[in-house]
């Protein structure tokens, strides 16, 4: 199960529908397929406050598939609570987001991948002394891929 990050919807925005027919008849198949591809509400919420309106496409295929973006549950509560607990990682929540009151989805994502055993799928990249996604996951030795490697792990090919 791979649970994804909000940077990995927006790079499907260049993925148009009508020039991508067949990438959507199979990406929509793995959302039908619950046990593929899921993703948390902060993500929702992220989307919602970031995406930009030229990819309307995004936008109206999140609201149409809300029910992939679930809430955490007590586990993955827990368990970002152990992120924010370790000293590296305490700033994945960023205080500038807090403030502005911006969502900030990052250690729900990776709390979610933790839980069901699954992948992360972020365009991040490893930074050192950095507490982004790819860096936490593999402190916890949680997978963690980009759209592309998602893919390929699932032996897309159009």
């Amino acid at each position: 199960m791979y649970v994804f990050d909000n940077n990995s919807f927006r790079e499907l925005g260049s993925y148009y529908p009508n020039q991508f027919p067949s990438f959507w008849i199979e990406f929509n198949r793995a959302v039908e397929n619950t046990k593929i591809i899921t993703s948390v509400r902060e993500v929702y919420k992220e989307l919602e406050f970031y995406t930009r309106p030229r990819h309307a496409h995004i936008t109206n295929w999140v609201k149409e598939h809300r029910s992939i973006f679930r809430e955490p549950s007590l586990d993955e509560l827990n368990f970002v609570n152990q992120i924010l607990s370790t000293k590296n990682f305490k700033d994945i929540l960023r205080h500038e987001h807090l403030y502005e009151g911006k969502p900030c989805a990052d250690p729900f994502i990776i709390a979610a991948a933790k839980v069901i055993d699954g992948c992360v799928v972020t365009e991040e990249s490893k930074k050192p002394n950095s507490p982004n996604i790819p860096n936490v996951c593999e402190y916890f030795n949680i997978e963690c891929t980009k759209l592309q490697g998602f893919m390929e792990r699932e032996g897309w090919s159009f």
